[in-house]
C-alpha cells in the first residue's frame, strides 16, 4: 500500500509545475502580455518605463510598499550595471522576486513531535476546511497517520465537510454534534497519543478579524491545546484566500497579533487572484519591527486533492513569468 502511494505522489510531482502553470493562466495572461511590451526590444529606460511598470506590479497586487522595493532593487541594478535598455531587466525583475520570496519559502518540518498538531485559522470562505482535507492527503501520501479535529462547531456543514474528506482519504475524524470547538480539539488530541497519530489537523472556526470576542475564543482554542499536550499547537498556519488582494494583509497582521501564526496557506490561485499578493506579504512581513517573515507553507492552484502543495518561489517566478 505504501509503495502504491509513493508512486502517486511521483506521479503528481511530475506534473505540479504545469498545473501551477496552468492555475496561474489569467495572472500570466494579464502580467505576461503586459510585461512583454515593457521589456520589448528598444524601449528605453525612462520614466515613463518605471511607471508604466510600477502600475503593472500594483494591479498584480504586488501593493505600494513591495512595488517600491522592487523598483528601486531595478534603479539600482540599472545604476550598478550602466543599462540602456528594458530588456535587459526582465532577469533582473525576476531575481529581486525570488531576493524577495526565498525567505518565506520553508517547508514545513513535522517530525519533532508526535502527534504534531497543526491549529488552522482563517476567516469564513478562505478554504480552511478544504485545505484541511488536502493536508490530510499530502501527508498521508508520506506514509503519515493523520487524525482530523471538527473544531468548527459554528457551521455544521464544515463537520460535515470535514467528514467527507475524512472518508475520501480513510482518515478518522474526531467531531461533537455540540459543544465547543476546544473540547472537540482537546479530545482529538488525546486520542492522537493513544492512537499512535503522527499528525492532528485542527480545523477552527471561521471569524473575521474585526470580530474581537470570536478572536478571543480562537485564543481560547490555542490555549487548550496547549493544556492538552503541553507545546502544542506546533503550528498556527492562517489560510488566506488569494483573491483577497491586499485585505490579505490585515488578516495577516490580527491573526498573528491574536495568534503567533507560524506560517500561511495562500489558496484559490487559480482563480482571478492575482499572484504578485504572495510578494506584498513576503514584504511587510520582513519590515514589521519583529523582522519576522512568516513562511508560506503551501499555496492551492486547483480543486484537485493533491493541488495544494509546498511554496517554492523558484517554481512560482518561472510559472508567473515564462
Amino acid at each position: 500500500m505504501l509503495s502504491f502511494l509513493k508512486s502517486r505522489a511521483d506521479g503528481a510531482t511530475g506534473s505540479w509545475f504545469a498545473r501551477l502553470k496552468e492555475g496561474l493562466t489569467k495572472t500570466r495572461r494579464q502580467l505576461g502580455a503586459r510585461l512583454s511590451g515593457l521589456f520589448g526590444a528598444g524601449r528605453k529606460l525612462d520614466a515613463e518605463f518605471y511607471d508604466e511598470l510600477e502600475t503593472v506590479l500594483l494591479t498584480s497586487d504586488v501593493g505600494v510598499a513591495a512595488s517600491a522595493y522592487l523598483l528601486e532593487h531595478l534603479r539600482a541594478r540599472v545604476r550598478r550595471e550602466g543599462f540602456t535598455e528594458a530588456g535587459q531587466l526582465k532577469e533582473a525583475l525576476r531575481e529581486a522576486l525570488l531576493e524577495l520570496l526565498r525567505p518565506i519559502a520553508q517547508p514545513l518540518e513535522v517530525s519533532g513531535h508526535k502527534p504534531f498538531v497543526i491549529m488552522l485559522a482563517g476567516v469564513n470562505g478562505s478554504g480552511k476546511t478544504t485545505s484541511i482535507g488536502k493536508l490530510a492527503n499530502y501527508y498521508q501520501l508520506q506514509g503519515r497517520k493523520i487524525l482530523l479535529a471538527a473544531g468548527d462547531t459554528f457551521r455544521a456543514a464544515a463537520r460535515e465537510q470535514l467528514q467527507v474528506w475524512g472518508e475520501r482519504s480513510n482518515v478518522t475524524v474526531i467531531a461533537q454534534q455540540s459543544g465547543d470547538a476546544a473540547a472537540v480539539i482537546f479530545d482529538a488530541i488525546n486520542a492522537a497519543a493513544a492512537r499512535d497519530i503522527d499528525i492532528v489537523l485542527a480545523d477552527t472556526a471561521g471569524r473575521l478579524p474585526t470580530q474581537l470576542h470570536l478572536m478571543e475564543e480562537i485564543r481560547k482554542v490555542k490555549r487548550v491545546i496547549d493544556k492538552a499536550l503541553p507545546g502544542a499547537p506546533h503550528e498556527v498556519l492562517l489560510v488566506l484566500d488569494a483573491n483577497t488582494g491586499q485585505n490579505a494583509l490585515n488578516q495577516v497582521k490580527a491573526f498573528d497579533d491574536a495568534l503567533g501564526v507560524t506560517g500561511l496557506v495562500l489558496t484559490k490561485l487559480d482563480g482571478t487572484a492575482k499572484g504578485g499578493v504572495i510578494a506584498a506579504i513576503a514584504h511587510v512581513r520582513a519590515n514589521t519591527p519583529r523582522h519576522k517573515p512568516i513562511p508560506l507553507r503551501f499555496i492551492g492552484v486547483g480543486e484537485r486533492l493533491d493541488d495544494l502543495r509546498p511554496f517554492n518561489a523558484e517554481e512560482f517566478v518561472d510559472a508567473l513569468l515564462d
